[in-house]
């Protein structure tokens, strides 16, 4: 079942005002595409943290607490974002983005080779997208691959409150 990015901040923006979960991103291949969206959500202002791009190695470093040495193009890389996002802004669910967007390969990964990592309290997981187009069109899916992440996550929450 597909949704679209509009769909999801729907959801999310009901379920974080409900159970009161406060939501955050980081974004290092969306430049700040996920944050807008995400921001667009109905009263984002009582649940929406905020978001940071980070691009730079030193800065998801310095204020993520990602480890040197780690690939920024990696499973390893958007778990260690979203911890250090989730963490900063003290959310209850925070989504990262990194990967490589094209045209051309970097770092030895070929464009389309996308990493969404989330955190929330009980841990950290990563899913990996494989996405085909030129560069907008891999920034427009990984933006709607997030939002679906973070309505996944955020419901999960709801759920868990509910059943204590």
């Amino acid at each position: 079942m597909s949704s679209t990015p509009s769909a999801d901040v729907e959801r999310i923006s009901e379920l974080a005002r409900v159970h009161g979960v406060r939501i955050a991103v980081v974004e290092s291949l969306t430049s700040g595409g996920l944050a807008h969206t995400i921001g667009a959500g109905e009263e984002a202002s009582t649940w929406f943290a905020g978001g940071i791009v980070a691009y730079l190695t030193d800065v998801k470093q310095n204020l993520l607490k990602m480890t040197p040495g780690v690939d920024p193009c990696s499973a390893e890389c958007a778990q260690q974002l979203a911890g250090g996002g989730l963490a900063l802004f003290n959310a209850d669910v925070c989504v990262a983005t990194t990967g490589v967007g094209g045209p051309d390969t970097e770092g030895g990964h070929e464009p389309g080779t996308v990493y969404l990592g989330w955190a929330t309290g009980d841990g950290v997981g990563h899913l990996r997208l494989q996405l085909e187009g030129d560069p907008d069109t891999v920034l427009t899916a990984t933006i709607a691959a997030a939002c679906r992440l973070v309505r996944v996550r955020t419901e999960e929450l709801g759920r868990s409150e509910q059943s204590e």
